[in-house]
Parts: C-alpha cells; sequence; structure tokens
C-alpha cells in the first residue's frame, strides 16, 4: 500500500476522532457563545478533513488497480463518516439557533445522532480492519507472484546452461565424428596398399619361383 495514503489515513482519523470528541462536548455547552466557538473549530476541523480526503483520493487515484480498488473501498467509508460529522454539526447548530428545540435535541435527536455517528464509525473501523486484512492478503499474493517469478527465472537459467552444455557436447561429438572419418579413411588407404603389396610380393615369389625352375630345368638337361 502507499506510505503516503497511510500517512492521510492516519491523519484522517485522529482528525476524526478529535472531532467526534469536539461534536459531543459542543452537545453538552449551554453558553450559545461557547458553542458557537467550539462549532466554528470543529467547521474549521471538518475543511482539513476534506483536504485529507482529496489527498487520498489523488493518491489512490495514482496507484495500480488492484490497489487503487481496495483504497477507494476505504475512502467511501471516510466520506460517509466525515457527512455523517457535518450533520451533527447542523444538528447542533440548529439546537443553538432554537433555544426550543434545544432540549429536545439534547435528549432525543442529539443522542440519536451520537449513536447513529458512534454505530457508522465502529462499522467504518471493521470495513477498515476487512480493507487491510484484504491489502495484506494481496501483498502475501504479490509476494508468491515474485518468488514463483524469480523460481521461474532461475529455471531458465538452468535451462540455458543445460543447453549450453548439450550444445558443447554436441559439437565435441561432431568433433569426434570427423576424426573417425578421417581415421577411416587413412585405414582405407593403408590397406589398400597393404593390398597392393601383397600383389606386388606375391608376384616377385611367382617370378623368382619360375626364375628358379627354369635355372634347375637348364641345369639337369644338359
Amino acid at each position: 500500500m502507499s506510505q503516503v495514503f497511510e500517512g492521510y489515513e492516519r491523519q484522517y482519523c485522529e482528525l476524526s476522532a478529535n472531532l467526534s470528541r469536539k461534536c459531543t462536548a459542543a452537545s453538552a455547552l449551554d453558553g450559545a457563545e461557547q458553542k458557537k466557538q467550539k462549532l466554528s473549530e470543529i467547521k474549521a476541523g471538518l475543511d482539513d478533513a476534506d483536504t485529507l480526503i482529496r489527498k487520498m483520493d489523488l493518491e489512490a487515484r495514482s496507484l495500480q488497480p488492484n490497489i487503487k480498488a481496495t483504497l477507494l473501498a476505504k475512502l467511501r467509508e471516510y466520506k460517509t463518516d466525515s457527512n455523517n460529522l457535518k450533520n451533527e454539526v447542523k444538528r447542533i447548530s440548529s439546537a443553538n439557533a432554537n433555544p426550543a428545540a434545544r432540549d429536545e435535541l439534547l435528549e432525543s435527536g442529539s443522542a440519536d445522532a451520537l449513536m447513529v455517528s458512534n454505530d457508522q464509525r465502529g462499522r467504518l473501523l471493521m470495513s477498515t480492519e476487512r480493507l487491510n486484512q484484504s491489502t495484506d492478503r494481496i501483498k502475501e499474493s504479490r509476494k508468491a507472484m515474485l518468488e514463483t517469478e524469480e523460481l521461474g527465472v532461475s529455471i531458465l537459467q538452468d535451462l540455458h546452461q543445460q543447453r549450453q552444455s548439450l550444445l558443447h557436447a554436441h559439437n565435441t561429438l561432431h568433433g569426434v565424428d570427423d576424426n573417425i572419418s578421417k581415421t577411416k579413411k587413412i585405414l582405407s588407404s593403408m590397406s589398400k596398399r597393404m593390398n597392393r603389396n601383397k600383389w606386388i610380393l606375391g608376384s616377385l615369389i611367382t617370378t623368382l619361383v619360375l626364375a628358379v625352375i627354369l635355372i634347375l630345368y637348364f641345369k639337369l638337361t644338359r
């Protein structure tokens, strides 16, 4: 998740909790001037909250689609929480303008509004927790994907090395085959020369035998 978004998120959650406490305190104030001052502080805080929401929105939309969807879901909860705070401020302001409705608001409306706000904030925290868990699962999936990618790269490197070894062995065998072919030619040439020498030697022996026979013949006939 974006560290920039997380920074804005922490600021908003702290600001929202602070504004909720101020709304509760403003509802209990009796003095119109004090309540007016407190409401002014709350409205200024709401402006800051809107600014943080806009910053979170811009940051979320600049991220990758899978992370973007998760952060925008969080952002919708924060916008709902901000609207509830604004409605609560309007109710408190209305009660301050109409003293007759003030007691009724404090007795029923304010209590109901605070209950709704607290309930909404509880759901917001639960949703945020679920989204954080989803983000953790996305991080784990991304980590597993990166590990799988690294394993795939390692396997490809091993296959490349094996291919190089096979090519080297093929070249070596090709060289051996060439040497065997040359050896065969040499042996064939030597065999031919040996056969030729055998014929020559046989011819010489035959000639010598005939010469000896002729010599003996002439000697015996004389």
